[in-house]
């Protein structure tokens, strides 16, 4: 997969299939969105093109991180991507990032991949400064434990 010129990923094996990696990812979101010790409450989430993605992230100490945007694509166990440009009904906002968020078949496993792609390098290094790869690794093992807890399972 080709890096976008300002792209941070994320990727790690999670020892579950895409297809439980994916419905985790999709039905339990605020168990591994934030994190721990904060948390996410979802407002909404609408899985489809043009869909709504409403969160808030809250820390320990009562910070509210509000997360606002659309979904611009969702293949079933393979891919979903959202974008913080527009909220609900393309109104257009402040843009940060577009999450790109991949999920490949790896032996028995799934590649999981987690990517925010950024307009510019100022924005890029903002993100990196703000934790993305200890953020996003964090939340990718709280995603795999809760995979691969639910692969076992069967």
């Amino acid at each position: 997969m080709a890096e976008a010129e300002f792209e941070l990923a994320f990727e790690r094996h999670i020892a579950a299939p895409p297809e439980v990696v994916f419905r985790v990812w999709t039905t339990r979101l605020e168990e591994w969105w934030a994190p721990k010790p904060w948390t996410t409450r979802i407002i909404e989430q609408d899985l489809r093109p043009g869909g709504r993605s409403a969160m808030v992230m809250s820390g320990p100490d009562g910070a509210a991180s509000p997360m606002e945007g659309v979904i611009l694509e969702v293949v079933p166990n393979r891919s979903i991507v959202f974008t913080n440009a527009f909220t609900a009904g393309w109104v257009p906002q402040q843009p940060f990032m577009v999450g790109h968020f991949t999920f490949t078949p790896e032996g028995s496993g799934t590649r999981y991949r987690a990517a925010s792609r950024h307009w510019d390098a100022e924005t890029h290094r903002k993100h990196e400064a703000m934790g993305f790869a200890q953020g996003w690794g964090i939340v990718a093992g709280q995603l795999a434990e809760l995979a691969e807890a639910e692969a076992k399972r069967g």
